[in-house]
């Protein structure tokens, strides 16, 4: 599966602790959070005694019946998990939440993100007998924790989670307790509820609209949450915290209405347009968002500057998931299905196009032609990111460095391939100083400069990475 703007989703993981609706309230929560994830999903339950647990290939309604959620219905206590196979093919074997039973107790995992130091810590625990079940980095974790002779379970996860390097938002269920955990640089994003009195936790905040449920605060790096029947207890499981948030999480990833230290991404992506306005010298007449995610961008942009927002692109929302070959014929396809300009607002007009990012060039070269051959007169890029430059190791399927265009070319040159008649990039300083302004304490910005705030132990790509995984 492509996504014709190039980038792919991460996962998204949920949990709820000791309510009476968990299965169902993760299911919902999990509907919210199909953005991040449409390869699979799955749900592990407990009920104080044991866990059981049902997922499955494709989008959520597709992957878990009604009859599999009925079995779940009673059990109080849940994680879920919709997945984007960063690491780990697209099989059954790889959709989480993880389920491992032992003589020690049940154990279900979920994860989002991806650890840069799997291979090396699977080879020394195949070397020590260990037996994977699946080619996903995430497991590494459950076979840490069950290795670990502690008898006190919280010392076994911290000392496990210090062995990982990476980014990783972990929710792990046993019979009787749910323990949440974020990298020591909160890399991807991970926040704390509240439903009907029963704590919850959600890669995004809109899973907490989605159930009824009060947004408490962002989960910070380096913390270590435990929820069980005494009640909610936190901790860190390390005094090493650097805080590195994504950046294209705000730019790209998390839905409109989510937000981050209490601010929409709405709002963030907003100003990011506006800072490009000051940026970008260039007059016309209109100025139109690529849906959807750039839309706030725009928005931000012609209150800047003044020049007036019309929708000239129409997005296919019955297009749905893209499954094609790889290659630039299958891509411009799958892009044409899903854009069009809108004639009687492009015509004989001056545009400013807003897009949140360029990875390949494909979604824009279309873009610039397709609204030309629709009368407009001039086309002029405006980018609310950036120059996107490097892959990614931290659990966004960016593509390599050969398949970036910005990595290749100049800004000057991206222009002349597009087709436009100009091309602006945001800044990275602009870029930072709209997050800080909106409490951000740090991010990761390693796509567009290069500098990975995270050693990359292994040097390999998800890709390279599963491949070597099974042995190819």
């Amino acid at each position: 599966m492509y996504d014709i703007h190039g980038l792919n989703e991460e996962c998204g993981v949920f949990g709820v602790f000791n309510h009476p609706q968990a299965s169902e309230l993760t299911y919902m929560a999990l509907h919210s959070l199909q953005h991040r994830g449409q390869e699979g999903a799955g749900i592990v339950c407990s009920n104080g005694e044991y866990l059981f647990g049902a997922r499955g290939m494709g989008l959520l309604t597709e992957a878990l019946s009604r009859e599999q959620l009925m079995s779940l219905e009673t059990f109080p206590h849940a994680i879920g998990h919709v997945r984007y196979a960063t690491t780990g093919g697209s099989e059954i074997s790889n959709v989480q939440p993880f389920l491992f039973k032992s003589h020690k107790g049940d154990l279900g995992l979920a994860h989002n993100g991806n650890l840069v130091n799997a291979i090396s810590v699977r080879e020394a625990l195949e070397d020590d007998g260990a037996i994977f079940q699946t080619s996903s980095d995430s497991e590494v974790l459950a076979h840490l924790i069950r290795k670990n002779k502690s008898p006190d379970k919280k010392q076994r996860i911290k000392t496990a989670l210090r062995q990982l390097k990476g980014a990783f938002a972990f929710v792990i269920l046993d019979e009787d307790s749910l323990t949440i955990a974020l990298d020591d640089h909160g890399v991807r994003p991970l926040m704390l509820g509240m439903v009907d009195g029963a704590y919850c936790v959600a890669s995004e905040t809109c899973a907490f609209t989605a159930i009824g449920a009060e947004y408490i605060r962002d989960i910070e790096p380096g913390e270590l949450i435990t929820l069980s029947d005494k009640g909610i207890e936190y901790d860190y499981y390390t005094d090493s915290r650097h805080p590195n948030m994504c950046s294209m999480e705000y730019i790209y990833f998390a839905r409109a209405d989510s937000e981050f230290r209490n601010t929409s991404t709405y709002t963030i992506r907003k100003s990011l347009g506006r800072e490009l306005a000051r940026e970008m010298d260039v007059d016309a007449d209109i100025v139109v968002g690529v849906p959807d995610s750039s839309l706030a961008a725009a928005k931000g942009f012609s209150e800047a500057s003044g020049i007036p927002q019309e929708q000239g692109l129409l997005k296919n929302r019955y297009v749905g998931r893209t499954f094609i070959s790889k290659g630039q014929e299958a891509r411009e396809r799958a892009v044409r299905m899903k854009l069009s300009p809108v004639r009687d607002v492009v015509e004989g007009k001056s545009i400013i196009v807003i897009d949140d990012s360029i990875v390949r060039g494909t979604t824009s070269r279309f873009i610039v032609k397709a609204l030309k051959k629709a009368g407009a007169k001039e086309v002029h890029m405006g980018v609310s990111s950036p120059p996107l430059k490097n892959p990614c190791f931290y659990g966004i399927d960016v593509s390599t460095h050969a398949e970036i265009i910005a990595s290749q070319k100049s800004t000057e040159e991206i222009r002349d391939e597009i087709g436009a008649d100009s091309l602006t990039y945001l800044s990275v300083d602009a870029m930072h100083d709209v997050y800080y302004s909106y409490g951000s304490k740090g991010q990761c910005d390693a796509c567009f400069t290069g500098n990975y705030p995270i050693e990359i132990i292994d040097r390999l790509l998800p890709q390279e990475k599963d491949l070597k995984t099974k042995g190819v």
